[in-house]
């Protein structure tokens, strides 16, 4: 994560964007009076989106953290997908 203030990005802003795309970097804005902002990626934010999602329902979360218990234990199935 890096952090920049409002005029150094607004001056360079392409290269702030070309960071965030080809390092997956995040950077924080700062801003004279507060109010900071991020500046990331959008491929990065829907990931975050997807995980607050599927963290918002402790049963499925749960489950979905059993899974990948049992997968590091050795007991996954592998199986053929059936085209159609």
């Amino acid at each position: 994560m890096l952090v920049a203030n409002y005029s150094n990005v607004r001056n360079y802003f392409k290269d702030y964007c070309d960071k965030v795309i080809k390092d997956y970097e995040t950077i924080i804005i700062t801003r004279q009076r507060g109010d900071n902002v991020v500046l990331m990626s959008e491929a990065e934010y829907n990931n975050l989106m997807e995980n607050l999602y599927v963290r918002s329902d402790p049963a499925y979360y749960n489950e979905l953290l059993t899974s990948i218990e049992q997968l590091k234990k050795g007991k996954g199935k592998k199986r053929e997908l059936i085209d159609e």
